[in-house]
């Protein structure tokens, strides 16, 4: 047998060597990617300045701790008054956005995305619907006016909403054609926004959150586009 100097110890310490290099490249890799999914999204409540990607004349205000109320003034009714709605400044196309919803009993309002005409976001643009949904029978069927349901027309596939009172979050991504709603970590709805019901609606546009003279609170809202 020849030596060439390169025994089973060194060996060993070889690979150990080569596996601890692995996983520190893996680790530094898994890092940066981290750093750059966060750099990547956008805090649409930065600093609690509800005036910095938002723009409405509705009685809408935001708290010290981050919380975006809505509480409808004397003699506001319906949900038509679309100048009311709080809508972003930015218009998106492929996005990903998360947020926090909390309503009270028979609570009602709606997270709008690709509207192309701000007065006309029932007709240009798409809405999830954001419902008091919690308690409704298993024998009652659900609808597109359901918690995750997509307006026009797509009902949920689940209830998966909260008690009123509670925090309910919304995991939404609208990518390629195609949106995926998640309500409370749960997938409700998929679509391809070629269906019939929806593929007249615009591309890309604005997002906002309905005014339905209904009191609603926000939080933790973030997106990024993708």
């Amino acid at each position: 047998m020849i030596d060439n100097g390169f025994g089973n110890g060194t060996r060993r310490r070889f690979t150990r060597f080569a596996a601890v290099s692995l996983i520190i490249a893996w680790v530094f890799t898994a890092s940066a990617l981290r750093a750059e999914e966060n750099d990547s999204w956008v805090k649409l409540l930065e600093g609690n300045d509800l005036s910095k990607h938002w723009t409405t004349k509705g009685n809408w205000s935001m708290s010290d701790d981050g919380v975006v109320t809505l509480e409808p003034r004397p003699g506001e009714r319906g949900w038509s008054r679309f100048d009311a709605y709080l809508w972003s400044k930015k218009e998106y196309k492929d996005f990903e956005i998360e947020f926090d919803y909390k309503v009270q009993r028979a609570g009602n309002s709606g997270f709008y995305f690709h509207v192309g005409d701000k007065s006309s976001p029932v007709a240009k643009g798409i809405e999830v619907q954001i419902y008091d949904s919690y308690g409704k029978g298993t024998d009652k069927k659900l609808t597109d006016h359901d918690s995750g349901g997509i307006i026009p027309g797509v009902p949920p596939t689940r209830n998966a909403a909260k008690p009123a009172g509670q925090w309910n979050h919304f995991h939404i991504i609208c990518k390629g054609g195609n949106l995926t709603v998640k309500l409370n970590r749960q997938v409700v709805n998929e679509l391809g926004l070629d269906n019939p019901k929806t593929r007249s609606r615009p591309d890309s546009g604005y997002i906002g959150f309905q005014d339905h003279s209904l009191p609603l609170a926000l939080r933790k809202i973030r997106i990024r586009e993708l």
